[in-house]
Order: structure tokens, then sequence, then C-alpha cells
């Protein structure tokens, strides 16, 4: 029998906690053999709660009891969840988590403290819910060289795009109706400003590519700036407007960016409605893949977690390797990298859009007669920047589109 400790009695915690006890006999013949809850860390009390038999409050305990094998965070952050998991490996426990700030700061550096004890760390569950995606890149896909992650990858910002996009709400009541079904935090500005997609990037790109990447040097936007005008536009032109994280090699390196984009029809990312998130490989033998699920959710990230915890009971005396090495990637500047943008403009002719733009796509929209709307020709951000400060306060907004 294999003992574990589930660090945080959350949302995600008590979703751990549930699986296990749910689906003990299934989770057992899937394992090789029973997987009992030792322990769960919290520093609160759940009077009448069944956790009440195991719960603890001193992290203490769970380090130093040799009979728990495995740990797994649900903490969240990077301060006690960080400190709780460096001790954890250190005492010969194997980790797993879904902590996506945890492995995006110190992933490499758990990893090889993992490898060198002859753990696992595993945090399938900190990238796209219960998509296994971390597991594909790992595993399925090790005979490909991966020239493309993309992306959505927040289940909150998803839903708040396509309440926007199908009701017609504004961005503020769109977040408010995401706070109350649970689906966003009291303070949501990790989903919304985009932080949470740029971990997952830089978790999903560094296993892709084999080298660390440093989510702090990925260009980020959030949604905070979309409006009901842009959706407007948006449907106008076929389109829909998405969160996404995109990583891609060039022939001169990797880029990486998180940003709304503007999604046409024909894009298998046009679709993803309400908390779902898509996730978009291409390798150079397998050709273009794209894996699907929920993103957000108490049972479907512990579902995740469980798995996990499943494969590192199969593997007990030996690790599971990854393709990320401590090698840092150094990202191209996303200022040289070549697409088309979507601008709202005011006060300008169609032969001054000419001017500027040469050949473009010019949209209008009932409602907004007093602007237009122009999608460039391809070009680099850096000679947009160009014409944007020519435009002046005449440009009202910019969108970049995924082609």
């Amino acid at each position: 029998m294999s003992k574990i400790a589930i660090l945080g009695y959350g949302t995600v915690g008590s979703g751990v906690f549930c699986v296990l006890r749910e689906n003990k006999d299934l989770i057992a013949r899937r394992a090789g053999e029973a997987v009992e809850v030792k322990y769960v860390l919290d520093l609160r009390e759940f009077p009448g709660d069944p956790v009440e038999d195991v719960l603890v409050h001193d992290f203490d305990i769970i380090k130093n009891d040799p009979e728990v094998e495995i740990v797994a965070e649900v903490m969240g952050g990077t301060g006690a969840a960080y400190k709780f998991v460096k001790a954890s490996l250190e005492a010969g426990k194997s980790v797993c988590t879904s902590n996506k700030a945890l492995v995006a700061e110190y992933g490499r550096e758990l990893m090889a403290i993992a490898e060198e004890k002859g753990l696992c760390f595993l945090f399938e569950a900190s990238c796209g819910g219960v998509i296994p995606i971390i597991r594909a890149i790992n595993e399925s896909l090790t005979a490909d060289e991966l020239d493309e992650v993309s992306g959505i990858l927040n289940g909150t910002t998803n839903y708040i795009l396509d309440q926007m996009n199908r009701c017609g709400k504004d961005f503020g009541d769109a977040l408010k109706e995401a706070q109350e079904k649970g689906y966003a935090e009291a303070d949501p500005s990790a989903d919304v400003e985009g932080h949470d997609t740029c971990r997952k990037l830089a978790i999903l790109s560094s296993l892709a590519y084999g080298k660390c990447v440093n989510y702090k040097d990925i260009d980020t936007e959030g949604i905070t700036a979309i409006t009901r005008e842009d959706i407007e536009y948006a449907r106008a032109m076929g389109r829909r407007i998405k969160l996404l994280g995109t990583s891609r090699r060039t022939p001169d390196g990797v880029y990486a960016i998180v940003a709304p984009f503007l999604v046409e029809e024909n894009n298998p990312l046009y679709g993803i409605e309400d908390v779902y998130n898509a996730v978009f490989v291409h390798g150079n033998m397998a050709g273009s893949l794209m894996f699907y699920g929920s993103g957000a959710g108490k049972l479907p990230t512990a579902s995740a977690v469980t798995a996990d915890i499943i494969e590192i009971v199969r593997n007990r005396g030996h690790k599971v390797p990854t393709n990320w090495t401590s090698e840092s990637l150094c990202l191209e500047d996303t200022a040289l990298i070549t697409g088309r943008f979507f601008v709202r403009v005011r006060d300008l002719t169609h032969g001054e859009i000419e001017e500027l733009f040469g050949e473009a796509e010019t949209f209008e929209t009932e409602h907004l007669l007093d602007e237009i709307g122009i999608i460039t020709p391809n070009m680099t951000q850096e000679a947009f920047r160009a014409i944007a400060g020519k435009l002046g306060d005449r440009l009202i907004k910019m969108i970049r589109i995924k082609d």
C-alpha cells in the first residue's frame, strides 16, 4: 500500500481527497496497489468533514513520517508551497503538483533534486486542467521535433470572452459572473492580465523545446481592455477573440507571446467555449494535434493530480524523465516577428489608410459610424509601432490576428 499526504484542502485538495476515496478500487487496480491518504495538511478546521480523521496542521509530521512516500501539493503560490515541496523531495518523497506558479518559477530546480534522489516530480495538472498535455509532450511525442505550442490555457478568460461574444455582456459583468460561479478568484488579475497563461506557456515550451523558458521573458497582455465594440467587429469579420499563449520555432530561434488574438472560423480554437481549454501542438513528424478538455473545476484538476499519483506508484524506485534541461532558452524579440493586426481607427480617410498600411481590408459596423476597422497586411510589430506613432490618438485599439 502507498501512503500519501495532500498539502492543502481547498478546491483542488478536497477534489483529490474525493477522487482517491470515490475511485479507490479502480485506482488500486491501475496503480497495482492500494493508495491511502495518511495526512491532509491545512491550517483550518473542517468540522464534520471526513478529512478530520487525517487532518494535520504541522508539515513536519508529514516530512518526518517514513511511511509517506508521495506528497501532492495543491496549496498554490510559491511561498510555503516551494518550501514544503523542496523539503519533501529532500526527505525522499516523490511529489506531484497542480501549482503552475511553482513549476514555472522553480520547476527545473525541483526536477534536479528529484533526479538526484531517484524520485518523481510530476505536474500534469499545472497546465490545461484535466488535459494530459504534459504527458503527451513528455512521452508520446518524444520522436518529434516540436515547432509550435499554442492554445487557450486559461478557462476563466475563455469563459469571460465567451460570455461577451455569445451573450453581449461587457467585461465587468462577465467577470462578475465568473467570480460568482467560482471560475475566477476575488482577485482575478492572474487570469485576466494573462499571467496564468504565461506561466503555463513557459512550462509547455520548456518541455517542447528542451530548454528552460523563463516566464518573465514572455511578452504578456491580458483581456481587460477588450470591449463590446471589439467583439462586434470580430463578429462582423467572422472571427472570435481568444486569449492565446503561443510559442513557435522560427529560422532564428523561438518566440513566445500571450495576448488576445482574433481567430477565424476554420481554426479549431474558434469553437472552444465556456471554461474549456485547448492546446495545439505541431511536430515535424506527427503534424498537427489538438488536445481539448476542461481547464477549470475541482474534479477535472483533481483527476489530473490523481493520475500523477498513480504514475508515481507505478514507477516506484524509478524517475520519470523529462525533456526539460537546465539550459536557458533565449527568446526572440517579438517586435521582429511578422503577423497581421486588426486596428480600430478614427478620423482616417481610405486614402490615408492606404498610405499608411498599403493593401488593407476595412470593416465598418452600423453602431460605430465614427470609426473604421482595418486588417493590416503582414508586417513586424516594430513596423506597426512606427505606424501607431504616426496615428497618435486616432488609434483606438490593436488586436493581433491568429494566422
